[in-house]
């Protein structure tokens, strides 16, 4: 392990790699660059601390250059421990910045890291899963006085939050960034969808054609997912609880079964609920010889892998794929049950991660703009910025649409014409 003033990663020397890998994605994140254009002459976070707990990727990078450019002094830890690309974390901190985390962090690293964000003073938090929120309230109350707001970007993270404001313990506001349009119609569809793919096949090099498939939750995560692996020629099952989005499964032409069902049939199993032992051990004994498990849901708690660990014997037969022998039958979990995307693959492509971050950049401005008038509640950003991020994406991808006329608008506004 490096480590320097301000900064643990595991190998400083990756960082030419890793800057390489930044300014490739930077040439696929066009609309976050028009924001960092602007933020550079406008400096909207001179004499802030931005702390951020998010993967350490290098489409993360471009966010922490464009909220430096915007006069943020910028403090990163890692918010899974699987999820961070050494080489990316190497360049950051040669950079400057104060980063810390690792590929295969321990739990105690872990939050030694997010601790150390804490220690900066951050005015503004950036959190992927809410566990930065959640270890400030907890454990560094007296370090949020003078914090404005933060942003969270998961489903799972916005659950958390709106619980403790239910619960009344939330102590200030958070925008949800994920509920953006532009960050779960786009990053959870097709980013998921694509990159968990990405994962299984890097983990394990399975086919997937002609396999069934089972998707654990229907959300925006789960339709990217199972459109990806229909697309690859896969038999597609949805498990829900939701009888709507079950409804939508099945209407979408996919077969739609109880997971007690499923495991009896499946070849690859996807979960993507955010809730907890969705696939259980019992599921698992009742599964086919050889089939394979991942998870895309935030948090390692959808399969119950440490529940199978008491019962099966355990072997590492690839670097991200454990095989688990139950008698006669084994079974593989991709990336020890974290993120699969992430564990054994890149994440989101660029292009994917630059609508979200690009949400994320003109929440913090928009929480410095309205400092001190915004409720202590789990926020959405007005409709009009969410808007605005869609044309950035468009005129980074040379896409010109159509404008409203005047009589159009007047139309739209109005109800005194009809038939």
């Amino acid at each position: 392990m490096d480590r320097g003033k301000n900064y643990e990663v595991r190998d400083i020397s990756l960082a030419e790699q890793g800057s390489m890998n930044i300014e490739l994605a930077e040439r696929r994140m066009g609309a976050l660059l028009k924001i960092r254009e602007r933020f550079a002459k406008e400096k909207p976070f001179a004499g802030l601390t931005i702390g951020m707990a998010l993967h350490i990727t290098k489409e993360t990078a471009v966010l922490v250059r464009t909220l430096a450019a915007g006069g943020a002094k910028v403090a990163i830890a890692s918010c899974n421990p699987l999820s961070t690309q050494d080489d990316v974390a190497a360049a950051l901190a040669k950079d400057g910045f104060a980063v810390y985390g690792y590929k295969g962090e321990s739990s105690d690293d872990y939050y030694r890291y997010i601790d150390a964000v804490i220690s900066a003073n951050p005015n503004i938090t950036i959190d992927d899963g809410c566990d930065l929120v959640t270890r400030l309230h907890t454990k560094y109350p007296e370090k949020m006085k003078n914090i404005i707001g933060g942003c969270e970007e998961t489903t799972t993270g916005v659950i958390r939050l709106r619980a403790m404001e239910r619960d009344g313990v939330l102590r200030y506001p958070m925008i949800a960034v994920n509920d953006n349009k532009t960050k779960h119609l786009l990053d959870n569809y097709y980013g998921t969808g694509q990159s968990t793919i990405d994962g299984i096949l890097r983990a394990t090099n399975i086919l997937v054609a002609g396999k069934n498939f089972v998707v654990c939750g229907y959300g925006d995560c789960g339709k990217g997912v199972a459109l990806r692996a229909k697309g690859l020629g896969a038999n597609v099952i949805v498990t829900e609880v939701d009888p709507f989005k079950a409804l939508q499964a099945a209407l979408d032409g996919y077969r739609v079964m109880p997971i007690g069902e499923a495991a009896k049939i499946g070849d690859i199993f996807v979960t993507v609920t955010g809730d907890k032992n969705v696939i259980t051990v019992e599921h698992m004994k009742q599964m086919k010889d050889n089939a394979v498990l991942a998870n895309s849901g935030h948090f390692d708690v959808e399969i119950d892998v440490h529940g199978l660990e008491k019962i099966a014997k355990k072997r590492r037969v690839r670097p991200f794929l454990d095989e688990y022998t139950l008698g006669k039958k084994r079974v593989y979990v991709c990336g020890e049950g974290r993120l699969v995307n992430l564990a054994a693959a890149e994440g989101h492509p660029s292009e994917v991660m630059a609508t979200s971050f690009a949400g994320q950049a003109l929440a913090c401005e928009y929480l410095v703009k309205n400092k001190g008038k915004l409720p202590v509640k789990v926020l959405e950003l007005p409709a009009e910025i969410d808007d605005k991020i869609a044309r950035l994406q468009l005129e980074a991808m040379g896409i010109v649409i159509d404008t409203l006329t005047e009589e159009q608008k007047k139309y739209l506004h109005s109800w005194q014409e009809g038939t």
